[in-house]
């Protein structure tokens, strides 16, 4: 038996553990378009499989669907390629997020056009995981996520607070209207930068183009919504001594992140090198060692399953949208994002990944923290 004959069973094998067929009738199988799909998966692993995506060899009707079923599994963590050695080691052993490093995600994927992340998000660009308990549209979902966090931060008028990585500006500008706080946020991108500077010129807000190891100034409160996944496994310590050094003795810190089942697992490598580069989610167990003896943890709230409807919004958005982008952009990066947006859907839908929300104390709250009811 050749090779490529032992690959393609072992293909056929995998999936249909996932009642995943090959050329079958379902929506969520796995249609081949070229030969080597099969080949490039087992020898890259995502690397190779998304790839051969890009490139057309492969497709699904409703790729969500296949990753939730094949994610869902969990057989895909025994595919350990030998290509990418590389890969794991530099994940493991060197500071991928380094002072220089950290700018090289803002310059790649955030500052890929804010006309293009506006056809995508909502009205306040929220990039990140909306909370869907009581929402039906994603503009809800996502007003209800930054509602959720100024209560969960006990928000009162006057306070100042700090929001590291704050994109856009969506938390800072909702917190301010709402709850009449001032803000000062930092992010790696200078489009968002740039855009939340115009934006919000009337409001109190302080938008700075800087890494977060530079700030060194007090605040009744800090945020991080969705930056704590660029920040790397070699920093994380450094992120928790930025944010207690900040943080006014009585204050709240709420960590807003998505996370990962195992501690040793390595950072995807079709998202490292096509979507997020140096992206590294954490394990609680890597969150818990970076905030010993600084923090105690008043609470820990998991709505991963939420991410899913996100992604699937967002997908939505940007499909409509991308008439007026295909010439700029190409049908390799539409595959691209298309791969991107669907499988992180499936993944959160197998609950593969996770997304927390963190709410920290320096000496503990006196009498006990009590959450917002959600």
């Amino acid at each position: 038996m050749s090779s490529s004959s032992r690959v393609h069973r072992a293909t056929v094998a995998l999936l249909s553990k996932a009642s995943i067929q090959i050329n079958g009738g379902m929506p969520w199988d796995m249609q081949l378009k070229a030969p080597g799909v099969p080949e490039r998966a087992f020898s890259k692993g995502n690397l190779g499989l998304g790839e051969a995506y890009m490139d057309g060899a492969w497709d699904a009707e409703q790729l969500d669907e296949f990753f939730a079923r094949l994610l869902s599994t969990r057989l895909t963590d025994q595919i350990r390629p030998v290509r990418l050695l590389g890969h794991v080691l530099a994940a493991r052993l060197l500071n991928r997020q380094d002072m220089v490093r950290a700018k090289q995600v803002g310059e790649v994927h955030y500052d890929l056009g804010n006309d293009f992340y506006a056809a995508m998000l909502d009205a306040r660009m929220t990039y990140t995981c909306g909370y869907w308990h009581d929402a039906e549209t994603l503009e809800q979902a996502q007003e209800a996520k930054l509602d959720l966090i100024c209560r969960k931060l006990k928000l009162k008028p006057g306070m100042r607070v700090l929001d590291i990585g704050c994109g856009w500006g969506s938390f800072m500008s909702y917190a301010a209207e709402n709850y009449g706080v001032e803000c000062v946020g930092v992010s790696i991108s200078k489009e968002q930068i740039e855009w939340a500077k115009k934006k919000y010129q009337s409001l109190p807000l302080d938008f700075r183009f800087q890494d977060y190891r530079e700030i060194n100034e007090p605040f009744d409160a800090i945020v991080s919504v969705g930056m704590f996944e660029h920040v790397g496994r070699k920093n994380y310590r450094t992120y928790m001594q930025v944010a207690h050094r900040c943080l006014d003795k009585g204050g709240l810190f709420l960590l807003h992140t998505i996370g990962k089942n195992m501690r040793k697992s390595v950072p995807d490598p079709w998202i490292d090198k096509y979507i997020f580069p140096n992206g590294d989610l954490p394990s609680i167990g890597q969150i818990g060692d970076a905030i010993d003896d600084l923090f105690v943890v008043e609470d820990l709230h998991n709505f991963g399953a939420d991410y899913d409807k996100t992604l699937m919004a967002w997908f939505k958005n940007f499909d409509a949208a991308w008439p007026k982008f295909e010439s700029a952009l190409g049908a390799r990066f539409y595959r691209m994002w298309r791969y991107y947006l669907l499988s992180c859907a499936g993944a959160f839908r197998a609950r593969d990944i996770q997304l927390w929300q963190w709410v920290l104390s320096k000496e503990g709250v006196k009498g006990g923290y009590r959450r917002e009811l959600i």
